[in-house]
């Protein structure tokens, strides 16, 4: 009892000595407690005392997010600045890794009062990243800015200019003989007097023609040292740069060149695909494929397919299919040599190699063992999107047990693919062209790919390999064999 009583004394000292001082600055605090101000009787020096939100919001640090277990580190690349508002879930950077990029969103509305890391530092999971004032709104100043910043088409195409209008303004280079840049004029000799012999008319082909008797003035001239002309004195033709294409990596004509760290992403591929040449004793073996009956398939179904699915049958689905009904018959390719040990999967796991703009990906379609073709095209059209919105994470690439690169869809005609580890094989597709082949003794002309299987020799022997890629070629050519099991 008698502490509360002290309480009540000290609220009312505290009391008292407030209102005696606001009633100084014309602020009138009755009995009840509530303010009232009057205008009239505000003293000068209290009407410039104002509150903010901002002045007494909380100040945090946030976090990075947590990463996968595969993922130890990555470089940080901010997208928001010192200073910037943020509204909640808005990206603030982006974390690249080995295999895929983690955004960074903000975990509160406010304004980023300081970035704790530098741009592309190296970050680990759930490291403090940059430091948050919560509350508050976006000034006009920066909602001005946003509004006049231009889009990363209009800076390319700025670039783009850029780049060219040093070239399109640059005065003319001096022709050879003017006062500005020749040399001191040196005495005429039967070499600076001598003339060019006339063109010689084109020769038919297979012909070659018997060179003319030279006169004795040019046959002399040839004896003479050719001079030579420095790197730096090279004249530089104007070479207009494509568009999408950033100045800094455009060749120009220019003598000059630009280095860039490569990205995590670029590092982790040349790492894995030097450690499998270094492990793997890749062997790679080859056959071809006639697509007729495919191509047929799919311009006879392709609307009826379309409208119960939703999506248009392509050529991926074919091969796909046949892979995993080909490693039915042949398991071993769906192993892996391990030290001293051999793992056999019992399920199929088909990665897809996909490019993107900051390197190769690929995504895993699982168990397509129990695909058909339509559900193998729906999950490509969704791993597909992901990879180009750069939305894959660590999930979508790991555990995959045998690759397909289809190198066709680039124009590709041959090539021998690079084992994914810890894989033991990979097909490559190429592209589709007319050629003449012999059909029941006649010469037709059929839309024919080459495709080829590298394999681990250590893992694999020839004739598997070879009886695995002849299975693909007649699921292909003729799906039926699969429905009959044959």
């Amino acid at each position: 009892m008698l502490r509360l009583s002290n309480r009540l004394q000290s609220s009312r000292l505290l009391f008292r000595q407030t209102r005696n001082y606001t009633r100084r600055l014309g602020v009138v605090i009755p009995q009840r407690g509530i303010l009232l101000l009057q205008p009239q009787n505000i003293a000068p020096q209290a009407r410039f005392i104002h509150a903010s939100n901002v002045l007494f919001s909380e100040i945090i640090e946030v976090q990075g997010p947590a990463f996968a277990e595969s993922i130890s580190e990555g470089d940080i690349r901010w997208i928001k600045q010192k200073g910037d508002f943020v509204k909640e879930d808005e990206l603030v950077a982006e974390i690249e890794t080995d295999k895929t990029s983690v955004e960074v969103p903000a975990q509160f509305s406010g304004t980023i009062v300081e970035l704790l890391v530098e741009d592309g530092a190296r970050v680990t999971a759930k490291q403090k990243l940059y430091k948050l004032q919560k509350g508050g709104e976006a000034s006009s100043s920066q909602s001005e800015k946003k509004d006049d910043a231009p889009t990363q088409g209009e800076k390319a195409d700025a670039k783009t200019e850029n780049a060219e209008a040093p070239v399109k303004g640059a005065p003319k280079a001096p022709e050879a003989g003017s006062s500005d840049a020749s040399p001191p004029a040196k005495p005429k000799t039967e070499s600076s007097e001598r003339v060019d012999p006339p063109e010689q008319p084109h020769a038919k082909p297979g012909v070659s023609d018997i060179p003319p008797k030279l006169p004795k003035d040019l046959v002399k001239a040839s004896k003479e040292p050719m001079l030579s002309t420095p790197v730096d004195k090279i004249q530089r033709t104007p070479i207009s740069i494509p568009k999408g294409i950033p100045a800094d990596q455009a060749i120009t004509g220019s003598r000059s060149e630009t280095r860039v760290k490569a990205n995590r992403m670029r590092q982790r591929i040349a790492q894995r695909l030097k450690d499998a040449q270094n492990t793997y004793a890749m062997l790679t073996t080859f056959n071809e494929i006639d697509m007729t009956n495919v191509m047929e398939m799919r311009t006879r179904y392709q609307k009826d397919f379309m409208k119960k699915h939703g999506i248009k049958l392509g050529l991926m689905s074919p091969f796909v299919r046949a892979a995993a009904y080909a490693m039915t018959d042949q398991p071993i390719v769906n192993a892996v040599f391990d030290e001293t040990e051999i793992v056999y999967r019992q399920f199929v796991d088909i990665s897809i190699a996909v490019a993107t703009p900051k390197g190769l990906v690929v995504p895993v379609l699982r168990n397509v063992e129990g695909m058909d073709y339509a559900k193998i095209e729906l999950s490509l059209a969704e791993l597909g999107e992901k990879a180009r919105d750069g939305k894959l994470a660590v999930e979508d690439m790991e555990g995959g047990t045998f690759t397909i690169s289809n190198g066709g869809v680039f124009g590709s005609m041959f090539g021998t693919p690079i084992i994914n580890p810890p894989q033991s094989a990979i097909l490559g597709m190429h592209g589709i062209f007319d050629r003449p082949v012999a059909i029941n003794g006649k010469v037709e002309v059929r839309p024919m790919m080459y495709i080829a299987l590298t394999y681990d020799h250590r893992l694999i022997d020839g004739r598997e390999a070879v009886t695995f890629l002849k299975k693909i070629k007649s699921s292909v050519e003729d799906p039926r064999t699969i429905l009959m099991n044959l």
